[in-house]
């Protein structure tokens, strides 16, 4: 018997939540002078960061105000407290169900000390965060939340139902609607009037004297819909208005003809087709400021499928030439995420911080539009001339190869200046430049060991034209360019790990293409590609073949390369890493590597394939063999030689020879950006002892001397310097 009770009372409890909003507020209509104000939160919608979060009483509100001298949505004013701080005035009530509360007494202006008669407040900006601010609960989409304020006594109208996320332009919860399917809308208003509904122009519904009013309509045309609420009262007319999508039938197409993922430029210059590799989702929109796009999603927009249901595309005509569009693609109706092959994005959070001394007539980012990173397209765009047609790469035995981070080797850290500064390097003896990864990364000023998207140069460095003109000027000059990547893992802002994302555990789905859903070795950072997947190993191959000839670029030094397997040295979350076992010979990540080197070999003959591994010696001599060249760390031994420590100052293992391997591709170093500087070493750590201080600074300056002369010695190819 308390099992047939259980059903029903499971259904009520999923139909409450159901009806739930991420924000709802009392009274509907708040104004400057309510009060009290309650603003109530369920941490099970949005991005969910606080659901199911403990301890219950650490929730806090990051609170401020938009108003008429607002310049944005990010201009928040007479924000209230401060990130990070646990202060009793700021701390959410908690409620139940994974719902908290923060109420606001004595009016709005006051509570946020606005003396100014002439500013007005349009909308309340709101967070809700743990104490340490490390956990914040936003939208869906990942932007703040506001709350529309109105005026005091003056008419006004909403929808209540269907509900609407709490973003800077309200926007429905995702609605997912087909011809013959019905609506049920319901508007509120502040004063009681006459209500009409509208769709499409059509009235549905009227009442009169009356606060709120409703309409289930049946949905008989697919394409844009339109909702108006109407609220008439005396002389006053006020309206809401609820846009969303009624989904056409879905056309089952192949691709065109040579149409690959991503971005296919068709000769004319006026049209594009688009793919997106996407199985098992229901339907995929493209939506940006594309020729009557508008930033909303449209049936001309509506992607076809391919038969076997795992790419969707489209093609797009009428584009000018020349003309850089702004574009992302619509999935399932809810999910916005940039195209993974995009050659240039652009990021509403970090493009703000790059001068148009670095990159000038950057396209301005669309806000209040969309949310989340937007893809580029360029048809007719302008292309580089190269000019370096006698060059030659060096041997890679020979490879003396000055590792750079364009960051912090140059206070403009753009490639115009960098080029300018090639006759130092050049001087130095180089014959190779390793720049740290330059495709796009998480923020600007990182290492770039947290790659989202592959294809596109990072802009903070500068536009992509002069990008191909510092590698130009290198080969001129002999010098050869090699390319540090991450494609161990990649982080969240990728659309790939976006598309399959499991929010119950906050990792990829387990039915994601390309990642693993927990990493399988350790000291992943990001999330770990699986590169066993076919899925994986085509979008390597598309990388590796755009720099080698877009770019020019000679080569890739793979940053963690001993993550590419699929050997279990961890558990089931990730944890309890058996780092041994990892680095022991596995002939799984061997075939990998071998088929990735092979790849890199048809894409341009004679390219560097430079590994990061640290395996046993037995799985790197196989691909030194097969003619990959390997990071070999010499730091500690060459820091104990130079700080006068003889003890584990033996520095022979950086012979290949000693190694037992048959050809001399080990890349030798005593720095890189991962260890301390040996001059910092002799300075902290010199043996000191009798009359004779190695932390004597022009002593510690000889003994690098000594040590460098040790190291130049030793024969093949050696990373000789780390800039970081």
């Amino acid at each position: 018997m308390k099992k047939l009770l259980l059903l029903p009372v499971l259904f009520l409890l999923f139909s409450l939540q159901g009806f739930s909003q991420l924000l709802s507020w009392n009274p509907d209509f708040a104004t400057e002078s309510s009060n009290p104000f309650k603003i109530t939160m369920d941490a099970s919608k949005g991005n969910q960061q606080l659901f199911f979060y403990t301890p219950t009483d650490d929730i806090y509100v990051h609170i401020g105000v938009i108003t008429n001298k607002s310049t944005s949505s990010s201009d928040w004013r007479y924000t209230k407290f401060e990130w990070g701080k646990k202060l009793a005035a700021a701390q959410a009530v908690y409620l139940n169900n994974n719902k908290w509360s923060y109420t606001i007494t004595g009016g709005l202006r006051a509570y946020f000390g606005i003396t100014d008669a002439t500013e007005k407040i349009e909308k309340i900006a709101i967070l809700f965060r743990n104490g340490a601010g490390s956990k914040v609960q936003r939208n869906a989409d990942g932007s703040d939340m506001f709350i529309p304020i109105y005026t005091d006594g003056a008419l006004a109208v909403r929808f209540v139902a269907p509900l609407f996320q709490p973003t800077y332009k309200p926007t429905p919860e995702i609605i997912t609607k087909n011809i013959g399917n019905t609506i049920t809308v319901t508007a509120n208003s502040s004063q009681a009037a006459t209500l009409n509904l509208y769709l499409n122009g059509s009235l549905i519904q009227t009442a009169s004297a009356a606060t709120t009013i409703s309409a289930t309509p049946t949905l008989t045309v697919s394409g844009n819909q339109q909702v108006i609420a109407e609220a008439i009262n005396g002389g006053e007319t006020k309206r809401d208005t609820l846009n969303f999508y009624v989904t056409k039938p879905i056309t089952v197409a192949a691709l065109p003809n040579g149409a690959v993922n991503g971005i296919n430029y068709n000769p004319d210059g006026t049209s594009v087709t688009l793919v997106l590799y996407a199985p098992s989702k229901s339907r995929v929109n493209v939506i940006g400021d594309l020729p009557n796009s508008n930033w909303i999603e449209q049936a001309d927009y509506q992607m076809n499928k391919t038969p076997d249901g795992k790419q969707w595309w489209l093609t797009i005509n009428g584009l000018t030439p020349g003309t850089e569009y702004s574009y992302q693609y619509l999935v399932d109706g809810k999910l916005v995420i940039a195209d993974p092959y995009a050659e240039k994005i652009l990021d509403p959070w970090n493009d703000k911080y790059i001068l148009p001394t670095t990159y000038p007539n950057l396209k301005p980012y669309p806000a209040n539009l969309t949310s989340g990173i937007v893809s580029i397209l360029q048809t007719s765009k302008p292309s580089y001339t190269w000019t370096a047609s006698n060059y030659q790469r060096p041997d890679k035995r020979n490879l003396v190869i000055y590792e750079l981070l364009v960051r912090d080797f140059i206070a403009n850290h753009d490639w115009n200046t960098l080029k300018d500064t090639l006759n130092y390097l050049k001087n130095l003896g180089i014959n190779a430049i390793e720049l740290m990864p330059l495709n796009e990364f998480e923020g600007n000023e990182s290492w770039g060991y947290n790659p989202d998207f592959y294809f596109a140069p990072d802009k903070y460095y500068g536009p992509e034209n002069t990008l191909k003109a510092f590698i130009d000027e290198c080969h001129k000059n002999g010098i050869a360019v090699i390319m540090d990547i991450a494609l161990n893992h990649s982080f969240g802002l990728s659309p790939m790990v976006q598309l399959y994302w499991d929010a119950n555990n906050n990792r990829p789905a387990s039915n994601n293409p390309w990642f693993n859903a927990v990493p399988k070795h350790p000291f992943n950072v990001g999330y770990d590609l699986n590169h066993d997947k076919p899925e994986t190993k085509y979008y390597v191959s598309r990388i590796v073949e755009h720099w080698l000839k877009e770019y020019k670029i000679d080569g890739f030094r793979f940053d963690l390369s001993k993550g590419f397997t699929q050997k279990q040295t961890c558990d089931n979350n990730g944890n309890n890493c058996d780092v041994g076992a990892w680095g022991a010979y596995d002939a799984g990540r061997i075939a990998i590597w071998k088929a990735y080197y092979d790849t890199v070999q048809l894409k341009s003959p004679s390219s560097y394939c430079i590994l990061e591994h640290f395996a046993d010696n037995s799985e790197e001599m196989e691909l030194s063999n097969y003619g990959m060249l390997l990071w070999g760390n010499s730091n500690h031994t060459y820091s104990q030689a130079s700080m006068g420590w003889q003890s584990e100052s033996d520095f022979s293992y950086g012979f290949a020879n000693v190694r037992n391997w048959q050809n001399p591709y080990l890349v030798n170093y005593m720095e890189s950006h991962d260890e301390e500087r040996i001059m910092t070493n002799n300075l902290l750590y010199g043996n000191a002892s009798g009359s004779y201080s190695v932390k004597d600074l022009n002593t510690a300056l000889k003994r690098q001397e000594l040590t460098a002369a040790f190291f130049f010695t030793i024969p093949g190819p050696k990373n000789v310097v780390a800039i970081w």
